[in-house]
């Protein structure tokens, strides 16, 4: 497989064709931290939004860009072609309104498997319910991101004959191994993984195969849409959303392109966006939703991966690895992964926990020196990447599940948090959570029951006792790596997981950064363009673009907060802690020490928005198409 798409044939069509889905801003975006060489590429992702999943079985078409799609021209096309019109006297229309039973907020393992969930239950009862996903992404998959050891649990009670429909899952884990790292050694560890029946797959490719299904069904799917506002009733209550305007330019003028958003309003709203949502998050404060159930903050973890294509002889299919240890110091929790899935392609990856300390740390740098340990860089030598990527997760587990319904709707996936840490899987529960709410979703809508029975049917599903088994795994490496190993072998082996107590989380992540005096500045090696890399040539194998020339979708509540605290006490950590060198401090005319936040870089990763030490990042969606494009991770 080749990396650089620069053989790629340039798929745009006439922007006549279908006027009403071109995406406003066609021209590529080149910061001077990555600029992409060959346009075409970009162009093709971003420029026309014809193609809804984008599902393709080929690897290599994927890599090289060349997107293959199932979907349909739909409405909310049609809709944006008017609805951002300007009346005779110059004043701009009010936004156009579509209205579905369920409308849900994004188009990952959730939200695809509550809308499939929900017309089967259609054609089980005879009714027809109007579903709706909208995805901020350029295509479905395009921003999903994951390690991915697949439980096939979910999927197995949604799509039974998955195998004999062609799903991405054909790679079965073969070994399965747990090392701790020291700087030059790797020690094997009795494994406290059991991932028999398990399969080593591609998550982004998995969703392209589920927004195939989807649309079989009848679901409605709109990627390239960003959903930037909740719509409430007089009486509070939700009743969808609202994208945003496009053609906007940085200054706040509206340009040529400019279309006003479309609303969305839905019987039942389910959001589904992932880690940290940005609507989820408002829905989760407005409501109460932790307080009413009790739980505690949820806290986080950043990921970091890449995606090599390496030498046959060292290829080993279904091989399954993860470590702790180096590099990583002993208060700060995480670890590595590493595995072998078909077509000679290694997924590596480093996952650091966010309340991490030292404000020094550099998870990015981090992740670059765990690739020279003598038993990683082994593995990959003589290999290249074929894409880069990043996405924090949920880390909370049974401890920080909030209550997940509200007026109007509920919360799913991974914008609840149902990852189970100590198997390190989330999309599982996540696909589970999806189907138990278009259960209920359903029988608010058709029987006229109430969409509370999501947390009864919840606390009733193996979601709850997987994750309560798993409760005090998290927690217990609160106390550094040797304890909370320490405490995890007695939880597993001794109590068989059946212990009367709960542990409780530390303090909140961003909470959790000590002040820069009390810490050495680690200095990271320089890459050798071989096995580690600069930032920019990472950014590059994301396919990441932004149109420059809109408002910037990172917001600082006090802007004067970065050069006041953030810098003199703990030394800029957010230069840092971003794996897409989007925050950087820059001398201005006076020498003064400024940030300037470059949001043309961003991965969606969400880190800023939990680690800022006072909580000053606002992290909101950009124009829709925006942001990276992964096609294997």
């Amino acid at each position: 497989m080749k990396t650089n798409p620069s053989n790629t044939p340039n798929l745009n069509l006439p922007r006549t064709l279908f006027p009403f889905l071109q995406h406003p801003h066609p021209h590529i975006s080149r910061s001077h931290h990555h600029t992409n060489p060959n346009p075409s590429f970009n162009e093709t992702r971003t420029g026309l939004m014809v193609f809804s999943s984008g599902y393709s079985s080929n690897c290599a078409d994927l890599i090289q860009g060349r997107r293959i799609g199932c979907g349909v021209v739909g409405k909310l096309g049609q809709v944006r072609s008017f609805s951002g019109d300007h009346g005779e006297s110059g004043e701009v229309l009010e936004r156009e309104c579509m209205e579905y039973d369920v409308v849900i907020v994004g188009a990952g393992p959730a939200g695809l498997s509550a809308a499939i969930r929900l017309k089967q239950l259609c054609v089980e009862n005879g009714e027809d319910l109007s579903v709706c996903v909208v995805e901020k992404g350029a295509e479905v998959g395009a921003h999903i991101l994951s390690g991915n050891v697949f439980e096939p649990r979910a999927l197995d009670e949604l799509i039974p004959g998955w195998k004999q429909e062609e799903a991405p899952i054909n790679m079965p884990v073969s070994s399965d191994e747990f090392w701790f790292l020291t700087k030059n050694r790797a020690f094997s560890l009795p494994s406290p993984f059991d991932n028999k029946g398990n399969y080593v797959i591609s998550l982004s490719q998995l969703v392209r195969w589920l927004g195939v299904k989807a649309e079989e069904v009848g679901v409605e799917l709109y990627p390239g849409f960003s959903a930037s506002e909740i719509l409430y009733n007089a009486e509070h209550e939700v009743i969808g959303i609202a994208t945003n305007d496009v053609g906007i330019a940085k200054s706040g003028a509206r340009k040529e392109t400019f279309q006003r958003g479309v609303k969305l309003k839905g019987r039942v709203t389910l959001f589904a966006e992932g880690c940290r949502g940005s609507l989820s998050e408002k829905i989760i404060r407005k409501f109460n939703l932790r307080e009413k159930a009790h739980s505690q903050h949820q806290t986080y973890a950043l990921g970091i991966k890449e995606v090599w294509e390496i030498d046959e002889r060292k290829h080993r299919p279904g091989f399954v690895l993860h470590t702790v240890g180096w590099p990583l110091d002993q208060k700060t929790y995480g670890g590595s992964f590493v595995y072998h899935m078909n077509d000679r392609m290694v997924s590596i990856g480093l996952v650091v926990a966010l309340n991490y300390q030292n404000p020094y740390l550099n998870p990015y740098e981090e992740f670059q020196k765990l690739k020279h340990h003598p038993a990683i860089k082994s593995m990959l030598e003589g290999g290249n990447v074929l894409q880069y990527g990043a996405r924090t997760l949920n880390e909370g587990g049974f401890q920080s599940i909030p209550y997940p319904v509200f007026p109007g709707g509920a919360i799913i996936g991974c914008s609840a948090g149902y990852i189970n840490v100590p198997k390190i899987k989330g999309t599982h529960t996540a696909m589970k959570s999806g189907m138990l709410a278009a259960e209920s979703a359903f029988g608010a809508l058709h029987e006229g029951s109430k969409m509370e029975n999501y947390w009864e049917k919840l606390r009733n599903s193996w979601i709850w006792e997987e994750l309560y088994r798993a409760r005090n795994y998290r927690p217990a490496f609160e106390y550094g790596l040797l304890p909370g190993l320490a405490i995890s072998a007695v939880e597993r082996y001794l109590l068989r997981e059946k212990s009367p107590w709960t542990l409780k989380h530390g303090k909140p992540d961003h909470e959790s950064t000590a002040a820069a005096d009390l810490h050495s500045p680690i200095i990271y090696s320089k890459p050798d363009g071989l096995i580690s890399f600069d930032v920019p040539t990472s950014l590059y194998r994301s396919n990441t673009n932004h149109d420059h020339d809109q408002p910037a979708h990172l917001h600082l509540k006090d802007p004067k907060i970065p050069e006041r605290i953030n810098l003199p006490l703990y030394a800029g950590p957010e230069s840092r802690y971003c794996p897409a060198r989007v925050y950087e401090y820059i001398p201005d005319k006076k020498g003064q020490m400024k940030l300037q936040i470059n949001a043309q870089n961003c991965l969606h990763c969400k880190a800023c928005d939990i680690k800022d030490p006072k909580q000053n990042i606002e992290w909101t969606v950009p124009e829709g198409g925006g942001g990276p494009g992964y096609s294997v991770m």
